[in-house]
């Protein structure tokens, strides 16, 4: 296949990602929206218990209730629509490099396109060890937007990476730091669900207590992978530029991330700053982080400039 075959190839896939993507998120929303009746179906069917009485053996007609989940089915064709979805991005980031000969990491568009996949992969990895169907709508939803933001403003042809990109550096630090963001996004969703679960808005949502704990346990696995990120791109810098940190626009707003979500682990272990203020902290460090990713890139001139659009 031609480099404009698999150009096309890469585009066609990403696109289809986002078709099924969209059905997912559609198929989330309709499970949501059932599950914010008050009361659940029943469905009432007669069985037949046996009842012993004086010795004589009495058969007696009873009424059998068994409950049905509100867009069940739903949410399992999203979640196995999700699971589509992210194997086709994947092979459109895998053509894309393979296109570009080299790492699908070189601009904002191929990063960003990766990030989505990132986001994919945490949620999809996290869900083969708990059912997570619940939250599924609020993983789709900013993966189609950083897609669609992918596909409309930050597209670009491939190109030849500046000599400051050329460093087996590049795929350590990359690599970590859309892990990191995934994982970030993922948290960020569970922390606002937790904001809001006391409402009785969806009464499909765990509770309060559970989902502070879901969003700790994601942020204790991503902190410390974007701990790695940062430093890796520090050694990075001092490799490319001659010296590991410079307070560069990019490399202050990721340490200012991890300062946040530092600050986070640090109030879920002190007294008073549990439960909303500490999943407030989250959505700080997830803005923060968005300010990294898309902000910096895109607005501010810095020597991080080589990977805008």
């Amino acid at each position: 296949m031609d480099s404009l075959g698999l150009a096309d190839s890469s585009n066609n896939f990403i696109y289809a990602a986002m078709v099924t993507l969209f059905i997912a998120t559609v198929l989330f929303s309709i499970s949501f929206a059932a599950g914010r009746r008050k009361e659940p179906q029943v469905q009432l069917g007669s069985a037949k218990v046996l009842v012993e009485s004086g010795g004589s053996k009495v058969h007696e007609s009873i009424n059998e209730v068994t409950r049905l989940e509100p867009g069940h089915r739903a949410a399992n064709i999203g979640m196995s629509l999700t699971w589509l979805s992210a194997a086709m991005l994947l092979v459109g980031v895998v053509l894309r490099g393979m296109w570009a000969g080299r790492v699908p990491w070189g601009n904002m568009y191929e990063f960003s396109i990766t990030s989505a996949l990132g986001i994919l992969l945490v949620f999809l990895v996290w869900s083969t060890q708990r059912d997570l169907r619940w939250l599924g709508l609020f993983v789709t939803i900013p993966t189609l937007l950083t897609l669609g933001l992918a596909v409309t403003v930050l597209y670009t042809e491939a190109a030849q990476l500046v000599p400051a990109l050329k460093s087996y550096w590049l795929v350590i630090h990359v690599f970590a730091a859309i892990i990191g963001g995934g994982a970030f996004t993922v948290g960020a969703a569970t922390a606002g669900l937790s904001l809001i679960s006391d409402k009785g808005w969806f009464k499909q949502l765990p509770s309060r207590e559970k989902l502070e704990g879901l969003t700790h346990r994601i942020i204790s696995f991503s902190f410390p992978i974007w701990t790695f990120a940062v430093v890796a791109g520090a050694i990075w810098a001092e490799n490319a530029w001659g010296r590991y940190w410079g307070w560069d626009p990019k490399e202050t707003w990721a340490f200012i991330t991890w300062v946040v979500f530092a600050a986070y682990l640090h109030a879920r272990s002190t007294a008073g700053w549990k439960h909303q203020k500490a999943s407030i902290i989250v959505l700080v460090g997830w803005l923060s982080f968005l300010i990294n990713y898309f902000g910096v890139n895109i607005f501010i001139n810095s020597l991080h400039s080589y990977a805008g659009v």
